[in-house]
């Protein structure tokens, strides 16, 4: 089991907010389909998943998606994904 807690700020405030919770067993080859889960949740378009964003995710247990990781327009300064151990 796990958990990513997501958040979208804007001017330094959280907009909107949500936890994922999964009975599977986390692995990295299924990041991009939580993370496509996590934004329709959130109603938020999917940003481009990059090594670097699993490598940060693996290494210091957060994530953080910056406008220039979307293909679209988006209304908010980052998406922050987040492990709760």
């Amino acid at each position: 089991m796990f958990r990513i807690w997501a958040k979208v700020y804007k001017h330094d405030h959280i907009a909107k907010q949500s936890v994922y919770e999964s009975e599977k067993k986390f692995t990295y080859s299924e990041f991009f389909s939580y993370l496509a889960e996590i934004c329709d949740g959130l109603d938020i378009p999917t940003p481009v998943l990059l090594k670097t964003h699993i490598f940060n995710y693996a290494k210091f247990n957060h994530v953080v998606f910056r406008p220039a990781d979307f293909m679209e327009s988006v209304p908010f300064d980052k998406l922050v994904l987040e492990n709760i151990l």
